[in-house]
């Protein structure tokens, strides 16, 4: 059995550069891959670009690269909780793709199937078609979407074995499946790592082969972007 287990977060970096573009798993706190956006912080790179559903908020997740400003481009679907990232996108200071948030999952998963592009009616009469191909199939529009080209993509699961097989917990199975396997080298962060062999095989949802490093994360907050609660 092929150990994709590394010693810490540090070992699951090696090779990150300026300039690179991420995958990060995630929708809104959910599920985010911590322990990896902590240390890409702490490594000071910069210059890169990311692709995630959101762009986390002020003081947490991707928000902590964004005070530091070490990502040059956002690609995103809802960005409504940062006031940096407002802050700098009307700035000028940070380059921004909006993308709808079923063509940004369909361009990871395109990505991990080794598909280059494929067609979607979303976005199409709107800007988000500029400069793209549009054909029509059936008497419908389409617009030509092409799959993501990533160096590395950072997931978050439950738990893992050190083969890399994962599992989900909940809503924290978002964007993070189709993600792993869509950029040149995957690195997942779990709760819990295991042995190989110790999974159910009917309870995996993400095989090792997408996964190249794996490791144990600590310190996982948590957080509930907006809580509210009932007036007694």
């Amino acid at each position: 059995m092929i150990s994709k287990k590394v010693a810490d977060v540090k070992e699951a970096l090696q090779g990150i550069k300026d300039g690179m573009t991420f995958m990060l798993g995630g929708f809104g706190l959910c599920g985010i891959p911590e322990n990896a956006i902590t240390q890409l912080v702490a490594s000071n790179i910069k210059d890169v670009t990311c692709i995630s559903n959101n762009a986390g908020v002020d003081d947490f997740g991707l928000g902590l690269l964004l005070h530091k400003h070490q990502i040059k481009k956002m690609i995103s679907s809802y960005v409504g909780e940062n006031e940096e990232f407002e802050r700098q996108m009307l700035s000028g200071e940070l380059e921004v793709e909006l993308t709808p948030q079923g063509t940004l999952a369909e361009k990871c998963r395109a990505a991990q199937a080794g598909f280059p592009a494929f067609y979607t009616p979303a976005g199409y009469g709107t800007e988000v078609a500029e400069g793209k191909e549009t054909r029509e199939f059936n008497g419908k529009m389409y617009v030509l979407e092409e799959a993501f080209k990533a160096d590395f993509a950072f997931v978050k699961a439950w738990k893992g074995d050190e083969a890399g097989n994962l599992i989900f917990k909940g809503t924290a199975r978002n964007f993070n499946p189709c993600m792993c396997g869509a950029a040149k080298i995957t690195v997942a962060e779990v709760e819990e790592l295991v042995p190989a062999g110790e999974l159910d095989p009917n309870q995996i949802h993400i095989p090792g082969i997408f996964v190249q490093r794996i490791f144990q994360g600590s310190n996982y907050e948590k957080r509930i972007e907006q809580r509210t609660v009932r007036k007694r």
